[in-house]
């Protein structure tokens, strides 16, 4: 990933993760465009290859082989990453419309959202079956249904290729499982009428030989939770698919872009009739030149597609023309790993067929797997001592950015005694208290950095058991041409409101101004009717109750290196814009609480005992982790302030699991010394939504945290 000096002038949108846009990214990150903000729009952190997907329900592939991670790849392309689906287009404000979030405004967008087979029209569909697309959920249903014990019954709506090659895939798993199955291939029409005759008949043999049962003509007319009704009769199944054709997903057709049958029709440039809106893959209609829905076009119109939006964003109108191809090469799978292959007339099967199209299906995942590294700025041969030290690793940004706490301490005169995590001042006998935050980006999209940046500051007040009630923000956005800079601070502000509203506060003043960088920070002052909540009450005998899971610096630190896994990365997301308000109130009647963020959990801990003068237990195996955390920690991933939060703990262990007690968390749980009846707390916040835990124990141990 490269970082560009250049201001951003122009928003340029991917809306859909799909195969073109994919390769887009990929070749953007090798050579990006000065002065053009890339943002990438989807419902998921990863994108199935629908090649392998037989493959992978098959048995042959994991889940993971055929998974382009969009997460790592939009950090490649240093692309803002927003997990949304987006379900409308403004073309005369230029706005795309994606749920519970501000719209996302654009300068040139290009839409790459693939197909659905949803039947929305069949009674109990939508309630009892899987449509075949979007591949993530039916991969997802799938490996629930062949988890599952005893005999299997399976309906595939739908005798195309697809149905055909997933229905072959099905009978092939649970031939493994050992599960006997009775397995109904369904089509309203002729089986697989879009292959050639003899390519047809050898498929048509395969599912014979499979034992699967053949139902053509036939007209679905209902489902339920265990039948798929006909007109003539019944089929019993306990796993019903979808999979009867190409169907555009809904909001296509509200565009007001040309389309046919809600396909977005495009020109020989994949330019909609919208002048800024570009289209490719299997949602787009190539009108000028019909062709089937086939990934092998997708993956053609990527250079085409680079090409036409880098001159779209340039305003030089000297665009280039895609020419699909008129044959190409069809490899299905049988099943097993054996395949059948069609081009020019030409059919051909047999297991050397699989091990070609597994040849060809490695190959293009290789792409997203194996990023290339882009070279970076390398220190200056003359340069002042001490620079070797800094190393070349990025700087985290969140609370991995923050300084030691030891350093804090010795600058600011404390005496070595860290304060309560809020001030508290007292006014005509009300009490107020007062907390100030800002974080580095470390989240390319602006409105879930808002939003754990404003919970980030929240967790204070919350640690301190008052309610938050006025705000300040204090913005730096990077230099940026002024539209985008409109653009970019509404939706901050909108997002930051949003937050703050749900907490209670009203945002009633701020500050920004222009940088290198994006930096987020809110001054948040709470009313506290009761004794605030401090570090100073803890007693020996209290349990200690973390309301969130740890990792969230590991995991960010792996995510700007490009190394984790999207799914956990928007685990951690998720966590961190978790608000701590109904938390707080659970544990109203803690000894002391504190939020555990940069300090990492020992590190805020420490803080308790030594203001209560105590001690702590603390049981490892019983601290909640973030998904991949663990396996991040393993490899060796560390956050920027790691070194700094070990130093005051020399005797800790030098394991996975023993370091991320030290890693420092953004937005991060509460961390209470609760007394009395400690299960009701939990269960209350379990029930709220809290991955809530109890990890050990303060002690009479003053000063002392013991590692059991």
């Amino acid at each position: 990933m490269q970082s560009t000096p250049h201001p951003a002038t122009r928003d340029l949108v991917l809306v859909g993760g799909g195969h073109t846009h994919a390769l887009l990214l990929r070749s953007w990150g090798m050579k990006p465009l000065p002065g053009a903000r890339l943002t990438l729009i989807s419902p998921n952190p990863t994108a199935a290859y629908s090649g392998m997907l037989p493959g992978h329900i098959a048995g042959h592939y994991t889940r993971e082989a055929l998974e382009i991670d969009l997460v790592q790849l939009a950090r490649f392309a240093n692309a803002r990453f927003v997990l949304g689906a987006a379900t409308g287009i403004d073309l005369h404000r230029r706005e795309i419309r994606v749920p519970d979030r501000p719209p996302i405004e654009y300068d040139v967008a290009s839409i790459d959202i693939g197909i659905t087979t949803t039947m929305t029209e069949l009674p109990g569909f939508a309630e009892h079956a899987v449509p075949a697309k979007p591949l993530e959920a039916f991969a997802d249903a799938w490996q629930i249904f062949l988890s599952t014990t005893g005999p299997a019954s399976v309906a595939v709506i739908g005798g195309g290729v697809a149905g055909a090659e997933l229905i072959l895939a099905m009978s092939h798993a649970l031939t493994l499982a050992a599960r006997p199955a009775r397995l109904h291939l369904i089509e309203r029409d002729t089986l697989l009428d879009a292959l050639p005759a003899r390519a047809s008949r050898r498929m048509r043999r395969a599912l014979i030989e499979a034992g699967i049962e053949i139902h053509e003509s036939a007209e679905v007319i209902a489902v339920t939770a265990e039948v798929v009704r006909l007109a003539d009769r019944t089929i019993e199944a306990g796993f019903i698919c979808g999979a009867a054709g190409a169907r555009p997903h809904p909001w296509l057709s509200q565009t007001g872009l040309s389309h046919r049958d809600g396909f977005v029709t495009v020109d020989p440039m994949l330019q909609s009739s919208g002048k800024h809106v570009f289209a490719v893959g299997d949602c787009a209609d190539m009108a000028f030149a019909p062709r089937p829905k086939a990934g092998v076009y997708a993956v053609r119109q990527a250079p085409v597609l680079a090409h036409n939006l880098r001159a779209a964003l340039q305003e030089t109108g000297q665009t280039k023309r895609y020419h699909p191809q008129a044959d190409y090469l069809k490899l299905l799978s049988l099943g097993d790993k054996s395949a059948l292959g069609n081009r020019f007339g030409v059919t051909f099967s047999g297991p050397w067929v699989w091990r070609w199209k597994d040849r060809i299906d490695q190959k293009f995942m290789s792409k997203f797997r194996d990023l290339p590294q882009m070279p970076t700025q390398s220190l200056p041969a003359v340069r002042a001592a001490g620079a070797e030290a800094l190393g070349d690793k990025v700087l985290c940004g969140g609370c991995g950015a923050k300084l030691g706490q030891d350093a804090l301490l010795q600058a600011l005169g404390a005496g070595g005694l860290p304060g309560d995590d809020a001030a508290i001042i007292t006014m005509g006998g009300a009490r107020t208290v007062i907390s100030t935050d800002h974080l580095r980006e470390f989240v390319r999209d602006p409105v879930t950095m808002t939003r754990i940046a404003a919970q980030h500051a929240l967790g204070d007040i919350w640690a301190m058991g008052a309610q938050p009630n006025a705000v300040l923000t204090n913005l730096i956005l990077p230099r940026m041409a002024p539209a985008l800079a409109t653009r970019t601070l509404r939706e901050i502000m909108t997002a930051a409101r949003e937050v703050m509203a749900e907490a209670g506060a009203e945002i009633v003043g701020g500050h920004s101004s222009q940088g290198s960088e994006l930096t987020i920070g809110f001054t948040v002052i709470g009313r506290c009717d009761h004794t605030p909540i401090g570090l100073t009450g803890a007693r020996p005998g209290d349990a200690l109750i973390l309301t969130k899971p740890l990792g969230s610096g590991v995991v960010m630190a792996a995510e700007m290196a490009g190394r984790a896994r999207g799914a956990d990365v928007r685990a951690a997301l998720n966590l961190m814009m978790q608000s701590q308000a109904q938390a707080s109130a659970i544990l109203s009647d803690s000894h002391a609480m504190t939020d555990v963020t940069g300090f990492g959990l020992l590190g805020h801990l420490r803080n308790i005992c030594l203001n209560s003068a105590v001690g702590a237990e603390v049981a490892v195996n019983h601290v909640p982790l973030m998904a991949g955390a663990l396996d991040l920690s393993a490899s060796g991933i560390r956050s920027s302030l790691y070194p700094d939060n070990r130093a005051p703990v020399p005797d800790l262990d030098h394991t996975p699991q023993h370091d991320l007690l030290i890693d420092p968390q953004t937005a991060g749980g509460l961390l209470a010394a609760v007394a009395g009846d400690v299960d009701t707390h939990l269960t209350a916040l379990r029930a709220a939504g809290y991955q809530a835990c109890i990890i050990g124990r303060i002690t009479d141990k003053t000063g002392q945290i013991r590692i059991v």
